[in-house]
């Protein structure tokens, strides 16, 4: 009798169980490292398989060798551990993320898994799984390449018989611990720089030992040393440096003087802050016989009395930018060269780099020449003396003053019209008593004299980066340094829109209508409460503005070519471009970018460091300030929302305090993070991004700079 033949499994089966054993691989390879039961595989494949299906897939591949079966029914993929190296961003107590260096997505990686690995570290991380609804990878450190700092400023707490320094930034999520032998001498309360110790494991608390004590905390001189500690900031510009100041000549010689173009006889004068002491720049204007103007813009000429790679030049590639705290200026150059020799001081000649334009009464450019000059300038104006000339149309140079504001307006509009976007975001300033102690708070108001300038600044540096761009030798174009601002995050723009919408406002989110339809709900919420908590979100959606040689747009200004040539006695990016430009108005061009880069990168870490000193500075004395107001009660506006609680401007101050979540007791609130809503589940109270609300202040900690409020209902 014939046996019976076995049954072949059809093309249309075999095709499936294909399809299946790809849906299994594309799951473990999404989740390197991770671990699986058929069970747990079930729940993410159920829309594509059946058990019975996941079953046979998983057997197949346990065949193939593709996956391994581990005890207990567990299976993984068995493919090489994927290794990422990165930098930690520690935003929270909770988690981290770590940024690579290829631009992927950034790592989330929870608190158990850093390895006691701190903020702007460079760690080694294995990609393991996706966290449900999570948008970024998972991973967890196992390996510290490089620690990024090993000093912390903080201060001395004593808890039962151990002594720590809690941390002062709001990075450092760990206290550090310091055995009696280390601590030199500090006390409780004391401010100190902490030096870490032996690397910590996971079970081992962060140890140091305190390397100088700045002093009692909370008292002015103390804090605002420890701000600068606690940035890394430099104090004292070394002797070396000093010495090759005061040993430049002040005086200009002939054969200088001869060689460059002299602007002395043009009316000439400077508008600043009334506080300010360097003067970067300087404007001229001259009516030209066909009814044009010519409008100079005078520039400090730093780079003649700063060689390449001299002392004090090395010294201010380090700094990199000055820093402008509360109470204090960190400077880039020596006071002789920011104060004196290169500020453009009034009754004085002065060597000057300047960018001279001649324009019709519609502001419309004809002509523009950029080249070292000599200037005097007649007198210094501050903001407040040159707007009431104009408001009261009288004064020194009020006609120059006048000219100078209809062309800035023409050219602003101009501006606007060409999709640039229009932030104007509060800032303030302290008035201090002799211990700077602070005894109130001054906003700042941009007037049309701050408007006249930032315009001439604005074409200056536009014109000579597109100066720059239009050189070229061949096919190629010489090295330059551009100021770059990218395109805002599609993402974020949709979530932006969605929240002003609550508001019954509306913007349009394609890139094109963008910037028309953001200056529109800026005049529209102009005096609102809310009108500032927007405006830091419209800002917080868009990119960073960068240093680079890439010739790239600037997306905020709408300039399709952008530098900074104005400010070279405080930043060292206009130093670079003046040495440069001078070059290239030799005909000497330069290329091969590489060098360059990694400056730009330096100069816009320099900068980001002084912002958030800045900052700080700004922070501290404003929790100093609501120290003085303990239990008053406050009108202040939503301005963010977190899972832990409330964060509110208040409206007087424009300092930001925080409502805890766990001390809203009346109800348990939930977040939308989408609709930017904190909904009660039993009141059904909704409290929205930009309400006004009370509250009552309820504690201030100088040492983490934070303000502690109560809702008030």
């Amino acid at each position: 009798m014939p046996q019976k033949q076995k049954k072949q499994p059809s093309t249309k089966n075999s095709k499936r169980l294909l399809a299946h054993q790809a849906a299994v691989l594309k799951l473990l390879k999404a989740n390197p490292g991770n671990e699986y039961t058929l069970r747990k595989l079930y729940p993410h494949l159920k829309h594509k398989c059946s058990k019975e299906e996941i079953q046979e897939a998983v057997l197949a591949l346990t065949k193939q060798g593709t996956i391994k079966q581990l005890s207990r029914g567990r299976f993984t993929l068995l493919s090489e551990a994927v290794y990422v190296t990165g930098k930690v961003d520690y935003v929270n107590p909770s988690y981290a993320y770590i940024v690579t260096e290829e631009g992927e997505d950034d790592i989330w990686v929870s608190k158990e898994n850093l390895r006691s690995a701190l903020d702007q570290d460079v760690v080694r991380v294995l990609l393991s799984q996706l966290r449900a609804r999570a948008k970024h990878p998972v991973g967890k450190v196992v390996a510290i390449v490089e620690r990024s700092k090993t000093t912390w400023v903080g201060e001395v707490v004593q808890r039962g018989k151990a002594m720590f320094v809690v941390p002062t930034s709001k990075r450092m999520h760990d206290d550090i611990l310091v055995k009696a032998k280390n601590l030199h001498g500090a006390q409780p309360h004391d401010k100190v720089i902490v030096e870490l110790m032996a690397t910590p494991t996971a079970a081992q608390p962060l140890e140091g030992k305190v390397t100088r004590i700045l002093g009692q905390a909370g008292k002015h001189e103390t804090e605002m040393h420890a701000i600068m500690a606690e940035f890394d900031l430099p104090t004292d510009l070394p002797a070396q440096v000093l010495a090759a100041a005061e040993a430049i000549a002040g005086t200009i010689p002939a054969s200088e003087v001869a060689r460059r173009r002299d602007f002395r006889k043009v009316p000439t004068f400077t508008i600043d802050p009334v506080d300010a002491k360097d003067f970067d720049d300087a404007l001229s204007l001259a009516q030209l016989p066909n009814g044009h103007y010519q409008v100079g813009i005078h520039i400090a000429d730093v780079s003649y009395y700063v060689p390449e790679g001299s002392p004090i030049d090395q010294e201010a590639f380090a700094r990199g930018t000055s820093v402008y705290l509360v109470d204090r200026t960190i400077p880039m150059l020596p006071e002789r060269l920011a104060n004196e020799l290169c500020s453009l001081r009034p009754h004085v000649d002065r060597l000057a780099f300047s960018a001279v334009f001649e324009l019709d009464a519609h502001g419309k450019l004809h002509e523009e020449w950029f080249g070292e000059t000599i200037i005097h300038s007649a007198k210094r104006f501050t903001y407040e003396a040159a707007q009431q000339a104009l408001v009261h149309q009288q004064g020194d140079f009020y006609q120059e003053l006048a000219t100078l504001d209809k062309l800035a307006k023409t050219l602003r509009a101009e501006r606007f019209k060409q999709g640039a976007i229009n932030f104007e975001t509060s800032e303030i300033r302290f008035e201090l008593d002799g211990q700077g102690k602070p005894l109130r708070i001054l906003p700042s108001v941009s007037q049309d004299t701050h408007r006249l300038i930032e315009e001439f600044m604005l074409m200056a540096n536009k014109q000579v980066a597109l100066h720059v761009r239009r050189l070229k030798q061949g096919k190629r174009r010489p090295t330059f340094v551009y100021r770059t601002h990218d395109k805002p995050d599609l993402e974020k723009l949709a979530d932006f829109a969605l929240f002003v919408k609550q508001f019954g406002y509306s913007i349009q989110t394609n890139l094109r209508s963008l910037p028309a339809s953001l200056n529109a709900l800026t005049a529209r919420i102009a005096g609102q409460p809310m009108a500032n908590v927007i405006q830091s979100l419209a800002i917080r959606l868009m990119a960073k503005a960068l240093y680079t040689t890439k010739a790239k747009p600037h997306f905020g200004l709408a300039f399709q070519h952008y530098t900074h040539f104005t400010s070279p006695i405080r930043r060292y990016p206009d130093l670079i471009v003046h040495r440069l430009l001078k070059q290239y108005l030799q005909g000497q061009l330069q290329f091969g970018e590489q060098t360059y880069e990694k400056w730009c990168q330096h100069a816009s870490e320099r900068e980001r460091v002084a912002s958030e000193a800045e900052r700080a500075s700004i922070k501290y004395k404003q929790v100093e300030l609501m120290q003085t107001w303990l239990g008053t009660v406050m009108e202040g506006v939503i301005s963010s929302m977190m899972a832990w609680g409330l964060y509110i401007e208040l409206v007087d101050t424009l300092c930001e305090g925080m409502v805890r979540l766990a001390d809203m007791t009346d109800d348990h609130y939930v977040l939308d993070e989408k609709k930017f809503t904190l909904t009660g589940q039993r009141t059904k109270t909704v409290y929205r991004l930009g309400d006004v609300v009370k509250v009552r202040v309820k504690s201030c900690d100088i040492n983490h700079r934070k303000v502690d409020l109560e809702l008030i209902t």
